[in-house]
């Protein structure tokens, strides 16, 4: 099947649209296309190209047009409805007194109704909260509850690494991350250096874990004692990159530190993974998982 990609924000997840054959797209051209609830504006992520019928979720809805001057000044007047819009739900919690943050607001492309997000601890009855919004903005009003990853994903923002946050700025779906993966790449388990400004574990901790699965498994284990081509040795470190041992060798009454490639050194046995289970790791952990 024909598809082509698109998406509806910056980073956000692409979904598969239906091309027009009259038409020529590239990829970051803004269009209209029609969803299972009504027109929105996006952008196309990649060109039509051939998909199997099996990664298609049916029915495929069409691209609707190239987006106009007209198009693109409607998102304008959405974009500056914004700051008051959330002024006005703001004072209307704070009138209400619920216990919920509101985290931002998104008006519909044809103006048809606006979504306010929040985050709360627990359920939240927000049955007059809406009726009051209705009668404010005149259109249909939708409210959701996100939990901490999607308000980082929302709001924005740099990750220890001096990036925009990987789930804001380069990711379509949150990935599953463990503190397995933080063991077998070498990682300092202290919270504060493998979380993110969410609280939990940092999404980049997925993208080489493959790679580093596999090699986890051929490296020696730091303490372990190793055959060199210098003589017998125990291993100070190892480098999963370059793949690179430093052995500590004893060589007449005095200590050596040498790096060797891993094809030069013998042992026994390479690493075995980690059991992974919150029951078996530090109190201060465990909130990252949660």
């Amino acid at each position: 099947m024909k598809v082509i990609g698109i998406k509806f924000k910056e980073g956000g997840k692409i979904y598969y649209f239906a091309p027009k054959d009259t038409e020529t797209y590239e990829e970051g051209m803004q269009v209209v296309v029609e969803t299972s609830k009504s027109m929105e504006f996006a952008t196309v992520a990649f060109l039509p190209r051939e998909v199997d019928d099996s990664e298609v979720v049916q029915p495929l809805k069409p691209i609707l047009r190239i987006a106009t001057e007209k198009d693109r000044e409607q998102v304008r007047k959405n974009e500056e409805r914004k700051p008051q819009a959330m002024k006005i739900a703001q004072e209307k919690i704070e009138k209400h007194n619920l216990d919920m943050k509101l985290i931002d607001c998104e008006f519909a492309f044809d103006g048809s109704k606006v979504i306010f997000y929040f985050a709360a601890d627990g359920r939240v009855d927000f049955r007059e909260l809406v009726r009051d919004l209705a009668s404010a903005f005149r259109i249909r009003i939708e409210l959701r509850q996100v939990g901490i990853r999607d308000e980082t994903r929302l709001l924005g923002g740099i990750a220890p690494c001096g990036r925009e946050c990987c789930c804001a700025g380069a990711m379509g779906d949150f990935k599953k991350v463990s503190i397995k993966m933080a063991k077998v790449q070498g990682l300092s388990l202290n919270p504060s250096k493998i979380s993110g400004l969410c609280g939990r574990l940092m999404c980049c901790l997925s993208y080489e874990n493959e790679y580093y699965s596999e090699v986890y498994k051929k490296m020696p284990k730091v303490g372990a004692e190793v055959s060199t081509p210098d003589g017998k040795g125990v291993v100070v470190s190892d480098n999963m990159l370059k793949l690179i041992v430093r052995v500590k060798i004893e060589k007449d009454g005095n200590l050596v530190y040498k790096d060797f490639p891993l094809d030069k050194i013998k042992f026994k046995g390479g690493k075995k993974e980690e059991e992974e289970g919150k029951e078996k790791l530090d109190p201060s952990l465990k909130e990252l998982l949660d």
